[in-house]
């Protein structure tokens, strides 16, 4: 068996698993909600140069300030079911416990895996890296608006240059664009590979980081990749699984076991 192991390059399993509900997303979900914010929005997407988006876009601002960087952001208490949930349903279905845990040294990560752990407490076994490269996709500057369209009110050239590049090459002011984080995701899958092949491995992480990931195991174009963001996005705790094939290609290959899968129901994680 140690030489079957040997002879392959990649972990026997990798899990990645998007953060339980953060701050952000449930402001997100309150923008949504405001009047105000579907009216901009709707400005926004039809003429840039109305005179009302400035005052809106100040107001809408201020009301929806989340009030912490991005790295600080903790998750709700929607969150903390979601993530309890969620670890005890993968224990109670026989799901082997990592060898290894990367996690993102985001607050909402970190939050994620330790709630995780109450329910599923052999991850507690497990070597744990806090690891830089899978961390959330850097907006920068746009950080300060809560907002993409709202930092594009205020910031002209910014917007015209997102209308130029589009969704995949724009990278934000101080920030990152998607390629950016193809990149150092290509530079962690390196790392597994090298250093933990034959062993099962389990990150927690971020939406567009999987996506990234599964781009780089798939060799995505940028259409497919957008796609993806846009019809098949991680849900908040959205499991992803591959399983290592030893058979497969020259030194074997992971290869997608599942996608996505929420182990909770919307009803119970409502209070």
């Amino acid at each position: 068996m140690g030489v079957f192991w040997e002879a392959m390059k990649w972990p026997t399993e990798l899990l990645l698993i998007r953060h339980a509900e953060s701050a952000y997303n449930d402001l997100k979900k309150k923008k949504e909600s405001d009047p105000d914010y579907r009216r901009f929005r709707k400005l926004f997407e039809g003429d840039r140069s109305h005179s009302e988006l400035p005052k809106l876009a100040e107001l809408l601002q201020r009301r929806h300030a989340l009030g912490c960087s991005d790295r600080d952001t903790p998750i709700t208490s929607r969150g903390e079911r979601q993530a309890r949930i969620t670890g005890r349903r993968m224990r109670e279905a026989g799901t082997g416990a990592p060898e290894i845990v990367f996690v993102s040294p985001y607050l909402r990560t970190l939050e994620t895996l330790r709630l995780l752990k109450e329910k599923w407490p052999e991850l507690a076994g497990a070597r744990e890296y806090r690891e830089e490269r899978i961390r959330e996709k850097d907006h920068g500057l746009a950080l300060l608006y809560n907002d993409w369209r709202i930092y594009h009110v205020f910031q002209h050239e910014q917007g015209r240059l997102h209308d130029l590049l589009g969704d995949y090459d724009y990278r934000f002011l101080n920030g990152e664009n998607i390629p950016d984080v193809r990149q150092r995701t290509h530079s962690w899958i390196t790392t597994i590979t090298r250093e933990f092949a034959g062993k099962r491995v389990m990150a927690i992480t971020h939406h567009l980081t999987i996506l990234a990931t599964r781009a780089n195991f798939e060799r995505m174009g940028p259409e497919e990749f957008l796609h993806l963001d846009e019809h098949e996005k991680p849900v908040n705790c959205g499991v992803t699984r591959y399983v290592g094939r030893a058979d497969v290609g020259v030194r074997g290959r992971l290869e997608m076991d599942q996608y996505n899968r929420r182990y909770y129901s919307d009803a119970e994680i409502e209070e």
